[in-house]
């Protein structure tokens, strides 16, 4: 079975660039350059992962991502969103995260893969809130809730992310350090 992947993003280096980093696998990526196109290929052709560029042409990331919020088949789809400026993004929409992952441009395979696996996760916990809701007299949890076992999942990606961070900020500690040694010799 192949899994359908839709990136949207107006460059075509970052759709190459997803396309390349994703992992050997049964994957189908469809590509959109602008949000219309994008929406509609949401709708059409039910993809399995959505990779979406916060801004775009004709349909902005913001707009379409409105649109996945009102249908709930299109919220349980799970989201990675994609953007340079993070301060954009959470000008509409605050942080944590609830229903999808956020990855800030430009990023690296590992920061892609973690993106898909926490939107994943999120996605997994949003079917899970659906399925409860929809037994005879139950009501959707509070977000605080939320199963234990996805909450760990998104807390190793977490872990993760940050582990990467910090490996990130000691190779530029220790550039630094090495420059400064240069400078005073």
């Amino acid at each position: 079975m192949s899994h359908k992947i839709l990136v949207i993003d107006d460059s075509k280096v970052i759709r190459m660039r997803v396309k390349d980093m994703l992992p050997a696998g049964n994957f189908e990526v469809i590509e959109a350059k602008d949000g219309l196109e994008g929406y509609n290929l949401i709708c059409q052709e039910n993809p399995n992962l959505i990779m979406l560029d916060f801004l775009l042409p004709k349909m902005s990331g913001w707009e379409v991502f409105q649109e996945i919020q009102k249908q709930q088949r299109l919220k349980a789809i799970p989201l990675v969103l994609m953007s340079g400026r993070k301060e954009e993004v959470t000008e509409k929409i605050s942080e944590p995260f609830q229903h999808f992952a956020f990855v800030e441009k430009p990023f690296d395979q590992k920061q892609l893969v973690d993106g898909i696996r926490e939107a994943m996760l999120k996605a997994k916990q949003y079917q899970k809130e659906l399925e409860k809701a929809s037994m005879p007299g139950a009501t959707i949890p509070p977000a605080a809730a939320v199963g234990a076992e996805a909450e760990i999942g998104l807390l190793k990606v977490k872990v993760a992310k940050l582990e990467t961070e910090v490996a990130g900020l000691k190779k530029q500690l220790a550039q630094l350090v090495k420059f400064i040694q240069q400078k005073l010799n």
